[in-house]
């Protein structure tokens, strides 16, 4: 019997170290071989939103949030055991119990079930093609103060029409007389759309979920988020109406290949601007306005007096162009366990760290290249 588990163990020890093996060379090789990127989006990567993604999206809840939860329980309680076992190795001559080292091999698999699964549905997607080098080949990639200007005040004189359009209630707030259900709907619809025109965005797309922790997201300024282990596309639940249009359509963009951030911040806003639905246009032109209004502003030297000479933004915009509402910040604030400070500033290092590590050098401020995008569209 002890012969066998020898050899049991010795053929699970070379089935770890090929599959791992494995997944390090399709790393390396999509980062070596050119065209492997665009291909496996092509060609493998719709076949997972296709079933997977399918699967996923019967289940009415985020099913990639508990797993986040699950694996966070699992990395404490690997923590806490080594250090107990430490302990117990310190004081036992005996060894480990049994139920400890099944723990870990258990855990040692489900690491590298993670590793595969980001590689295939994430690291990958840094590996291909992006949005402009496919659609706007030959679009200039300078432009001038001057066309900076021109198109922020376009995107300012938008908003400004926009928001006297929309209905409000007595407190002024942007009023949505369709259930989440439907605005899901409209944001598929409004990527099928874009489709038409840019090919990779043509197919099938799951239903976008709330958060059942979105005071937690909340805290980190979290819109919403692509989960890679289960092929979903998530939104913040509480937050103010006007960021879920372009939020639900900017998840989407990520389950089409386009991982960047700007990519799918350009992608949200043809989308919304194109969607033909008043609301989602003006959700689309408020997502990019301060990405156009702070390069304006540094662009001319803070010059508050060069800055002041354009179009201004309306007080009706400003008042929509918040992450939440004041309510929402009470009550939020009122029931964390954690300062939101600290929570965001943690969470921005997370991201910041994670996006360095898939070779996006600028990390959180690669959202604002979406103003590269913006121009080259407009202007090509």
């Amino acid at each position: 019997m002890g012969h066998r588990g020898a050899k049991k163990r010795h053929r699970a020890i070379k089935i770890y170290g090929v599959w791992s093996l494995l997944v390090v060379l399709v790393n390396l090789a999509a980062g070596v071989i050119p065209g492997l990127g665009d291909w496996y989006i092509r060609r493998v990567f719709p076949v997972w939103v296709n079933t997977y993604g399918r699967l996923m999206d019967l289940f009415p809840f985020s099913v990639g949030e508990w797993m986040l939860a699950v694996g966070v329980g699992l990395v404490c309680a690997a923590l806490g055991l080594g250090l107990f076992s430490l302990v117990w190795g310190l004081r036992s001559p005996a060894g480990f119990p049994r139920w400890i080292r099944r723990f870990y091999v258990f855990f040692a698999w489900t690491l590298l079930a993670v590793c595969t699964v980001m590689t295939l549905n994430c690291s990958l997607l840094y590996r291909a093609s992006t949005f402009s080098e496919q659609y706007f080949p030959e679009a200039r990639k300078t432009h001038t103060l001057e066309e900076l200007i021109e198109l922020r005040n376009l995107v300012v004189e938008q908003c400004n029409t926009l928001a006297r359009e929309m209905e409000r209630d007595g407190e002024g707030a942007v009023v949505y007389h369709g259930d989440a259900r439907e605005m899901q709907e409209a944001a598929i619809r409004a990527m099928r759309r874009l489709g038409q025109s840019y090919a990779q965005l043509d197919g099938y797309y799951p239903h976008p979920k709330p958060f059942f922790a979105s005071d937690f997201f909340s805290q980190q300024y979290m819109q919403g988020y692509y989960f890679p282990f289960s092929m979903e596309a998530n939104y913040n639940d509480v937050m103010y109406i006007m960021n879920k249009p372009d939020t639900f359509c900017h998840e989407l963009a990520h389950l089409r290949g386009y991982i960047y951030e700007d990519e799918a911040n350009f992608i949200s806003f043809l989308a919304c601007v194109q969607s033909g639905d008043p609301l989602f246009v003006y959700s689309g032109y408020l997502a990019v306005l301060n990405y156009l209004d702070n390069d304006f502003y540094r662009a001319v030297g803070e010059d508050r007096e060069a800055y002041l000479a354009q179009p201004q933004i309306s007080p009706l915009v400003r008042k929509d162009n918040i992450f939440l509402t004041d309510q929402e910040w009470e009550r939020i604030n009122g029931r964390a366990l954690l300062d939101t400070e600290t929570v965001d500033q943690v969470s921005d290092v997370l991201r910041d760290t994670s996006l360095k590590a898939f070779g996006v050098s600028d990390g959180v401020l690669s959202y604002n290249r979406v103003v590269q995008l913006l121009l080259e569209w407009y202007y090509g």
